[in-house]
């Protein structure tokens, strides 16, 4: 027999299945976070003048400038350098933290 939910409606045979499934993809997506918070993404720019490393929460950890891109008459471009190397590092992370969840996700048989 089905069983009744607070208005009296019988609840779907499937519930109980869709809520361990939900359970079970909240549990992967909190260890899957902690791994991608603890992981570093590198870029660099200026053919490798400038690198930059970030960890997946974001943070900068590691800015190495190359001596030959300090031109004390171009300082935009070594600023332009960091930037770039900066955004991209960051961008990696985003990505593969997008592509994680989305994967984790796409395993719900959601009936809708």
């Amino acid at each position: 027999m089905a069983r009744k939910g607070a208005y009296g409606v019988g609840m779907p045979g499937n519930m109980n299945n869709l809520m361990k499934q939900a359970q079970r993809m909240q549990r992967q997506m909190e260890e899957k976070q902690k791994e991608l918070e603890e992981k570093e993404y590198s870029a660099s720019s200026g053919g490798g003048a400038v690198e930059a490393t970030v960890t997946g929460k974001k943070i900068l950890t590691k800015l190495v400038i190359s001596p030959d891109a300090v031109d004390p008459d171009d300082v935009e471009m070594l600023q332009d350098m960091i930037i770039a190397a900066v955004n991209e590092a960051i961008n990696q992370a985003e990505t593969e933290s997008d592509e994680l969840m989305r994967g984790i996700s796409s395993g719900l048989n959601l009936p809708f």
